[in-house]
């Protein structure tokens, strides 16, 4: 059974929490970033269904109240992506993947190259 992007991330950060071995922290957060990416799609989706019968002007009022403002010469896609994006960086699963990179780094594992950074 396949868990959704929420639950794999609680899940996987919470196995995180007793791990030092670099592989497989490397591992969990492999996983991890899959799930947040996944979990930040679903949101997007679900903003922009939830504002699709919204005027510009009445979607920009609710950017603006989540912290997410319009700015100029944002399209109206650019501006649904940073409000799904406000939405989820805020909710539980999105701030255990930040605790779990957190962890990971101070084992010295991240999943960008340093070579390439």
């Amino acid at each position: 059974m396949t868990m959704n992007p929420t639950a794999l991330l609680l899940d996987l950060a919470a196995q995180a929490q007793s791990v030092t071995d670099p592989d497989t922290l490397h591992d969990l957060l492999s996983k991890s970033h899959r799930a947040w990416c996944e979990g930040l799609a679903d949101v997007r989706a679900g903003v922009e269904r939830d504002t699709a019968s919204l005027s510009d002007a009445l979607l920009a009022e609710r950017c603006a109240a989540a912290g997410a403002p319009w700015e100029e010469g944002m399209t109206r896609s650019e501006a649904v992506s940073a409000f799904g994006f406000v939405m989820w960086e805020g909710v539980p699963a999105a701030l255990a993947y930040t605790e779990l990179e957190e962890r990971a780094a101070r084992f010295g594992v991240c999943l960008l190259d340093e070579d390439v950074v």
